[in-house]
């Protein structure tokens, strides 16, 4: 009677403790997405002015808000954002243009002071002459001349000259090349027909885009109205046209580590003093038997083979191409004295596949293990699901192909006006065109809708609406949702506020939501496999969701720190974003359980290769994206570094040390349960495994990491231009570097290589369909499991 009334007790304590962390985890979304919706509404209001018209003294017009919009649209139209960078945002190969045009800019009008006061060039002047002419210049850029209640801006004669010197430089830019890594003529001039000119504006493209990067260098030299900073608060770096780091820079830099070191304490103290963590479902010594050869298969689940073979195909492809990325450093404008291969895959077009095939093939692999597990969840194969997961591969496949010449004939101007429906968008990470954008959206929700099927039965046998299912189908949901996001960006969308919501795609979609399904995922399958208690790993996971998108919602304001979002995205963007290291350290805990599991299971453990994935993805969540994320979130860091190699340090880290190594395992989960037995061998599985988590720590810590510091000191001494010029990427010991980084990309490729041959030979391995549609499945009803 004792023990029936303490175990009724126990269940009562866990209900009312799942219940507050439910409650908790509603009132985290709640309140982080208020803030991130109220300060995209502060970014729209307070973003930097697009005036009707631009004049000098005269009263002359120079530009207008059309050139404005159509030398933005220009800089999407050819891709260039996927070459260099504008306020910091994009690819690192090419200059920051803003940075780029500031320090012209700068230089002319010190140049007209320079002759109209003393009669001679600035560089002729003597250090006294330098220092009045510097400081004038400063003053006078900085001088907000903005007229808000007619809309129109007036340049000085100084600014004026500054601003013709900004045109003249990249008229030779895009007529010439840039003796880089940029084809000469890439932009069309005047004379084309009305329906091949970029977006909005009439005139010469050329010189859109001047103007556009001329109206982005002001704007991160004009102080605000009624503020002390600059509308990008101060950034670029470069003295002499008065950027500084900021004190909000400085001093949230320190409120951030201080206030992680106490959330650590207080988290942790939460997560030991509550068991928030899995517990195991067998106890030691009776480690759960699985026969591989008695789980059910159906129809749909055999079909999803197809999905993985595509997976690591689309893998290979995107691996090939970044190493073809790294060859143009040291050669921009060939490959091997191959010029053609250049010719055809520029940096810019290559850069842009290979973000795009790195979201397609990582996606693609959670779609086809939802596809697989959904009928192990509903207990049946709904009617007609292998011809639903047949339509959507094709369907995928029109998508992957369609898009890449889509965006290969949009960034090469071949489309005309409709660059931005059918070609290259012109954003880093949402490079499709819109139709294609729709079409992957439709895909998703078809996905939705096959998942659902499964899922259905599932679902309506389980009473708890936050129960593990439900939180299966929640995350799935959103994995289509946040991406509708991306609708909200159109060619005259200002570049700032066009950027607020392209983070919601990258760090919401990519960073966010993809974390939020790996971490169900991941709980299901271990419950799924009889690892772990139900009720515990629900427990866990409303305790992980909440610190996830409590700090990873408003910490993707590191985004904004100086995109020309207003400065309390600094304390907003530095605060979160240092607390989101929290659950990525926790996660590493979670890594050593899966290493602990694993080792239980002793050589007849079916699922090791998922699990040397598996405990990949937690060293990696704490390294590339806990430990560097942090280092460059900093807002004095990012400051110097925005935009420079420490980010694809982090970037390579997360995206392929978390997401791709997470693919990797779910593919292997899902391939090892419709694989035959007898044709499986972990030993390849292994090689690859070692060959992908060597090849990606060379990348980062031998190649990107210290020419990320030396570009750092680069940028601290001679300003933020510099160390984007092409000067500093020639130097020897650079180059060096990136030469050697030729080394850890080759292991990398063999690991790539190694994974595709097995998984072509599982291909043709695949087990026959044990049961058919509608036809009950004798699995684990996870819906009634109650522990």
């Amino acid at each position: 009677m004792e023990i029936q009334r303490g175990t009724k007790i126990n269940k009562v304590v866990k209900a009312n403790r799942n219940a507050l962390l439910k409650a908790i985890l509603v009132i985290t979304i709640l309140l982080s997405f208020t803030v991130l919706l109220v300060g995209g509404y502060w970014i729209f209001k307070e973003q930097a002015p697009r005036p009707l018209e631009i004049t000098n003294e005269k009263g002359e017009v120079l530009f207008t808000k059309e050139t404005i919009m159509g030398g933005q649209a220009v800089f999407q139209k050819y891709g260039l954002m996927d070459y260099g960078t504008v306020l910091g945002h994009g690819s690192y190969m090419g200059p920051d243009y803003t940075a780029e045009a500031l320090k012209i800019y700068t230089e002319g009008m010190q140049d007209y002071r320079a002759n109209e006061k003393f009669d001679s060039n600035y560089a002729s002047l003597t250090e006294d002459e330098k220092s009045i002419i510097k400081n004038n210049v400063k003053k006078e850029m900085r001088e907000n001349r903005y007229d808000s209640r007619t809309d129109t801006m007036e340049l000085t004669n100084a600014q004026a000259f500054g601003l013709e010197k900004v045109r003249e430089y990249y008229k030779e830019i895009f007529t010439k090349g840039d003796g880089w890594g940029l084809k000469e003529n890439l932009i069309k001039e005047s004379d084309m027909p009305e329906k091949d000119r970029a977006y909005v504006a009439e005139g010469d493209q050329i010189e859109q885009i001047s103007d556009f990067f001329f109206w982005t260098a002001w704007l991160s030299s004009t102080v605000r109205q009624g503020d002390e900073i600059t509308y990008t608060n101060n950034w670029p770096y470069y003295e002499d046209a008065g950027n500084q780091m900021s004190f909000s820079a400085i001093l949230w830099s320190g409120v951030s580590v201080t206030l992680l070191i106490l959330f650590i304490g207080i988290i942790l103290w939460i997560f030991y003093r509550y068991h928030l963590d899995m517990d195991r479902a067998y106890k030691e010594g009776s480690f759960p038997q699985i026969d591989l050869k008695k789980i059910p298969l159906t129809l749909s689940q055999v079909k999803t083979g197809k999905y993985f073979v595509i997976v690591v195909a689309l893998f290979f492809v995107q691996a090939m191409l970044g190493a073809l990325l790294a060859h143009y450093y040291i050669e921009p404008d060939s490959f091997f004295g191959m010029k053609w291969i250049h010719d055809i895959l520029p940096f810019n077009i290559t850069k842009g596949y290979h973000l795009q095939l790195a979201i397609f093939w990582i996606a693609t692999a959670w779609l086809g293990m939802g596809i697989y597990i959904a009928p192990l969840v509903g207990g049946y194969e709904p009617k007609k699901q292998g011809l639903l997961v047949d339509i959507l591969f094709w369907a995928l496949v029109v998508l992957v192909v369609g898009s890449m010449i889509g965006q290969w004939l949009g960034a090469n101007g071949y489309l005309g006006n409709n660059w931005f429906l059918l070609g290259h968008t012109g954003w880093e990470y949402i490079e499709l065109g819109r139709l294609w954008q729709i079409i992957l959206i439709a895909g998703m929700l078809i996905w939705l809708f096959i998942v659902y099927r499964g899922l259905k039965s599932g679902l309506k046998r389980e009473s708890d609406k936050g129960g593990l299912i439900h939180l299966l189908f929640y995350s799935a949901i959103a994995v289509p949702a946040f991406y509708i996001f991306a609708l909200l960006i159109n060619p005259d969308t200002s570049f700032t506020f066009a950027d607020y919501w392209r983070w919601w795609i990258i760090h919401l979609w990519v960073e966010g939501i993809f974390e939020v399904f790996a971490v169900v995922v991941i709980g299901f399958l271990m419950v799924q496999m009889k690892l772990v208690t139900k009720s515990s790993t629900v427990k866990a996971l409303y305790f992980q969701l909440i610190l996830l998108l409590g700090s990873g919602v408003i910490g993707i304001g590191h985004h904004y720190y100086y995109n020309g979002s207003a400065e309390i995205w600094i304390a907003l963007g530095a605060v979160f974003s240092a607390l989101e290291v929290i659950p990525l350290t926790l996660l590493i805990l979670e890594a050593y359980e899966h290493y602990k599991v694993m080792k239980d299971g002793g050589n007849n453990f079916p699922y090791k290769g998922t699990f040397w994935f598996l405990i990949s993805v937690g060293i990696w969540n704490l390294v590339g994206a806990g430990v560097l994320g942090f280092l460059i979130n900093l807002p004095a860091v990012s400051f110097l570094e925005h935009g420079q190699f420490l980010t694809p340090a982090h970037g390579h880290g997360s995206m392929m040390g978390v997401y791709g190594m997470f693919a990797c395992a779910v593919l292997l989960y899902s391939l090892r349960n419709i694989v035959k037995p007898e044709a499986w061998n972990d030993k390849w599985v292994k090689i690859s495994c070692i060959a992908l988590n060597v090849g990606l720590a060379g990348m980062v810590f031998v190649s990107l990491l210290p020419v990320g510091i030396i570009q750092l000191k680069e940028a601290y001494d001679h300003g933020y231009a510099t160390s984007r010029s092409v000067e500093f990427l020639q130097k020897d010991i650079v180059q060096s570097i990136l030469t050697w980084r030729a080394v850890p990309d080759t292991i990398f490729l063999i690991g790539v290589v190694v994974l595709l041959a097995f998984s072509l030979k599982a291909l043709f391995n695949l087990r026959k369909p044990t049961h058919k549609e509608e036809e009950q499945l004798p699995v684990k009803d996870l819906a009634l499991d109650e522990d």
